[in-house]
């Protein structure tokens, strides 16, 4: 079974003189997926982008760690584990040159409560999470876990 997703980019940082310069446009963009709310988006600030909006490399930690957490609460609920709380901080190594970068690891840092089932095997399933995900298996680097699993057994 194929799925296909359509996203329209459109720029929106012509200042005027469009790209008469490497810094005379902005790298401001929107994404937009029909009906769904418009993402206002830049570059990192280190490629003079705006850093109020979120850049192609923030949402594409976001696409790995989402992408992770929505496949374990999957395998959980399969294995009768109770998932009450999950939070991730993800980060993301990128190494930048002359001629582009390329990302070199991301690592997810998943914690998670669960006040029903086995805690190692909730554990365990941080690895098969990482195995099916559709992201993860996209991409040319290793994207690594290090979860933390609380239990609140009444």
């Amino acid at each position: 079974m194929s799925h296909s997703y359509a996203v329209k980019v459109v720029w929106t940082g012509n200042r005027g003189a469009g790209t008469s310069g490497y810094k005379a446009y902005g790298r401001d963009h929107q994404i937009i997926v029909g009906g769904k709310p418009v993402i206002e988006a830049s570059a990192d600030p280190a490629f003079l982008g705006d850093a109020r909006r979120h850049n192609p490399e923030d949402l594409l930690v976001a696409a790995l760690a989402t992408c992770h957490m929505l496949w374990f609460l999957h395998l959980a609920t399969e294995a009768g584990i109770v998932v009450v709380g999950y939070r991730d901080d993800a980060i993301g190594e990128m190494t930048a040159g002359a001629n582009g970068g390329h990302f070199t690891s991301v690592v997810l840092r998943p914690v998670v409560t669960i006040n029903a089932g086995d805690a190692d095997e909730a554990e365990r399933l941080h690895g098969e999470a990482g195995r099916r995900c559709y992201i993860a298996n996209s991409v040319n680097f290793p994207v690594r876990h290090e979860p933390t699993i609380r239990a609140e057994h009444g």
